[in-house]
């Protein structure tokens, strides 16, 4: 993907797939789609392309290939405006399914950093005895009494009613990669009781402390 130069710029976004790369954003069809989130897929090979795990190629067919048959998935949300400027949203194989409706957390946490005073989001797919996955929402916010409700009903002002979260949670910081990715499955693993699994690549594992006064108040 670039950003040349040349052309017409917008925050956030690129011009399109560079010269070689036969990328589109399709539906779960593998149709491509304008105006609405799809999975970023090529149709194509390009130089330079991977071929197979070492050792393991159904674990690679099976992670790019078999999705959208024939087509190579990279597993990540994308999305193309009226004007043909693209945007990565985020991976997809994070997606919740609430309610019969599929959203990636990027969406959701795009929502809660909107509002003013938010410096950070992390969201997570949570059991829901009725809604098959409910959603729990972290930020990074000073605190302000009804700060909680407050960001619940501004994500489903932006998403819908069906997706406005289960919980939003007030914490001092999350838990983050040395390069600043939040680490969501380690969240995720922490509210729900389980293990975390491997925190080598977390630069602040302490952070996660912060979600077991929510765990416990369940």
């Amino acid at each position: 993907m670039s950003a040349f130069a040349s052309e017409p710029q917008k925050p956030c976004a690129f011009n399109g797939p560079i010269p070689g790369i036969a990328a589109k954003v399709v539906d779960d069809d593998g149709q491509p789609v304008t105006g609405a989130v799809g999975e970023l897929a090529i149709f194509g090979p390009w130089p330079g392309m991977s071929r197979g795990f070492w050792h393991d190629r159904e674990r690679y067919l099976d992670a790019y290939w078999r999705k959208i048959p024939g087509v190579w998935v990279h597993g990540d949300w994308a999305y193309v405006d009226k004007d043909g400027f693209w945007y990565i949203l985020g991976r997809s194989d994070d997606t919740m399914k609430i309610a019969g409706k599929r959203v990636g957390p990027a969406e959701v946490e795009s929502a809660l950093v909107s509002y003013p005073g938010v410096v950070e989001a992390a969201v997570i797919g949570t059991p829901h005895a009725v809604k098959g996955e409910g959603m729990v929402c972290f930020v990074v916010a000073p605190e302000q009494p009804g700060l909680e409700e407050i960001l619940a009903d501004e994500v489903a002002r932006q998403l819908g009613r069906a997706l406005r979260p289960e919980r939003v949670c007030v914490v001092p910081e999350l838990p983050k990669t040395r390069n600043g990715k939040i680490v969501r499955r380690a969240i995720r693993a922490r509210y729900l009781g389980r293990e975390p699994g491997d925190l080598s690549s977390v630069e602040n594992p302490d952070a996660l402390q912060y979600i077991d006064r929510f765990r416990e108040a369940r």
